[in-house]
């Protein structure tokens, strides 16, 4: 009898369940083709076709498979799938993102805007594309340890987010060591803007994708990078900071107010040295200290939120366990390094998070 009961749940689970990745296989579906042994202490995601809790982690698991359920290659095609039982609530946004982090930073490698799993404007919840082939970037770094994610924001319905992570390998023969990309932003979740629902209007939310800041994604550690100046797939770049997993980010300026900021602090000296054969008179003075501060590779002292700075900067805190963005004067609050990695600056308006 329980057995009757629990298939009962399931099925009305299924009918009413929503849009859900199955290739790659996301983390524990009980829905793909195939996928691997379960790690010990999981149990399979009977409710991943659910939306995400508002003030939740962005991904339904942070423990990933004990073994890649995909194999790809920089460069070549890639398919994404989608199961058919869903309810596509009109379509909407999609975002297709590589990361190195476990989710914490996510550069994306393909978007498909307006009408994802539709070919058109539609009200309809029954999709009509559930496959998705493209090309990965020639740049995404090989790594037998990356993870695939997808992200749907829908048009039709309650504002909800929709999330999928996937444990997957990539090969690279021509040496890449990191990829530059737009970074997956998650509307409708606490700190992210909520887009309202389309009603007709497929380009509701679109600008909030198109000012995205770039974000460089790399198996030794990835970083916002405000101070990148172009990406190649028509990207236009911001000062906005994801959130790390799991936790919720303080406000930010929202996406109209933000402007493209990438002016890298200079400095130059000039000096003048006396013939050889002359000696100088007097001695000489000490050349004047630059406006500017120079950068040194220690990790200044972490500011209080709110103190002033100059925007667009960032800086490692908390004894290089996470760091700060500068918007607009103001230090954000501290965005944390992912378990085991410490910021380290790499020039005076970029950070990364790697490897000790």
């Amino acid at each position: 009898m329980l057995f009757k009961i629990a298939s009962v749940a399931a099925l009305v689970s299924s009918v009413a369940a929503h849009m859900a990745m199955n290739e790659p296989c996301p983390r524990f579906s009980p829905n793909c083709a195939t996928q691997p042994q379960l790690p010990a202490g999981q149990s399979y995601n009977y409710n991943i076709k659910d939306p995400i809790a508002y003030d939740g982690p962005v991904f339904m698991s942070d423990v990933p498979w004990p073994q890649p359920v995909a194999s790809w290659t920089a460069g070549q095609p890639v398919t994404v799938g989608f199961q058919a039982d869903g309810a596509a609530h009109g379509g909407g946004h999609c975002q297709f993102a590589i990361s190195y982090d476990n989710g914490k930073t996510a550069a994306i490698v393909h978007k498909v805007m307006e009408h994802c799993f539709f070919n058109g404007p539609s009200n309809g919840n029954s999709a009509e594309v559930l496959k998705y082939t493209f090309t990965l970037p020639a740049d995404v770094p090989a790594s037998s340890n990356a993870q695939f994610i997808w992200i749907w924001t829908n048009a039709v319905g309650g504002r909800e987010l929709y999330t999928g992570i996937s444990d997957i390998t990539i090969a690279n023969s021509g040496g890449s060591k990191s990829y530059t990309g737009k970074s997956a932003i998650y509307p409708n979740h606490a700190g992210y803007d909520t887009i309202p629902e389309f009603n007709g209007d497929y380009t509701t939310g679109v600008s909030l994708f198109d000012n995205a800041p770039n974000v460089v994604v790399s198996p030794g550690g990835s970083a916002v990078s405000p101070s990148v100046p172009e990406y190649t797939s028509s990207a236009v770049e911001s000062t906005s900071v994801p959130p790390p997993v799991g936790h919720t980010p303080a406000p930010k300026p929202s996406a109209e107010s933000i402007v493209e900021s990438t002016v890298e602090p200079t400095v130059e000296v000039t000096a003048t040295e006396p013939p050889a054969s002359v000696e100088p008179t007097v001695p000489p003075t000490e050349p004047t200290t630059p406006a500017t501060p120079v950068y040194t590779s220690s990790a200044p002292t972490a500011v209080p939120t709110g103190s002033a700075c100059a925007h667009g900067a960032l800086q490692c805190v908390n004894g290089n366990a996470g760091f700060q963005q500068c918007v607009w004067g103001v230090w954000s609050a501290t965005f944390a390094c992912a378990s085991g990695t410490v910021c380290q600056q790499t020039s005076p308006n970029a950070v990364i998070c790697g490897w000790p």
